[in-house]
């Protein structure tokens, strides 16, 4: 009972700025669920708030994150809507061996580069778990900008992971939107495999 209590504890002296980013982070992750261009207006929103709550909690990988989310956004927003076909938006598509291979090592060198930095540089509590879920989401982004359907697997990894992160940082509202996060992300996977096994077959 004593986490119940803490965490309800936690809740009532949640900030402005971090329900806002929360309100505007889900709203976000569900809009790339229904493939709708607004995940990225909510989505700059989110990770610019997110910006100064990282670095303010200490987590400065994720601090650093948002910084690149930010960027990455803005050229996931034109490039979405870079189509030369007449249609609204590129289509969902599979990466290639070579993006994937591209994906993992990516994922694997951002982890170990952030946790050297952060063991090394920094005063991070957290150094690995605050690399981990980094690493996730360099990913992560980098795919969705390409409207790749695996970004969704980054997505998961990186919220499951946050959750106890977010906790452990006394931010637990924060923790429970990457609840709701991770269980978007993975109805958002059997979405978009669904679509693109539509396109796929036309």
């Amino acid at each position: 009972m004593a986490i119940w209590t803490q965490i309800l504890e936690q809740l009532s002296q949640t900030s402005v700025v971090e329900f806002m980013a929360v309100i505007t982070g889900i709203l976000s992750v569900w809009f790339n669920k229904q493939e709708k261009i607004l995940v990225y207006p909510f989505g700059i929103i989110s990770v610019t708030l997110y910006i100064f709550i990282d670095y303010r909690c200490k987590l400065y990988a994720d601090s650093g994150i948002n910084t690149y989310c930010l960027l990455m956004s803005l050229f996931g927003w034109y490039h979405w809507k870079n189509t030369k076909t007449g249609v609204d938006q590129i289509p969902i598509s599979k990466s290639s061996k070579q993006q994937k291979m591209i994906s993992l090592f990516t994922l694997l060198g951002a982890f170990v580069l952030l946790w050297i930095i952060l063991r090394r540089f920094t005063d991070s509590d957290v150094p690995a778990w605050d690399a981990l879920t980094t690493a996730f989401a360099i990913t992560g982004m980098y795919l969705m900008a390409l409207k790749k359907v695996e970004h969704w697997y980054c997505w998961i990894g990186c919220n499951l992971s946050s959750i106890p992160l977010y906790t452990y940082k006394g931010l637990p509202l924060t923790g429970i939107q990457f609840i709701v996060f991770a269980c978007i992300a993975i109805s958002g996977l059997v979405s978009w495999k669904k679509k693109l096994l539509d396109l796929e077959s036309r």
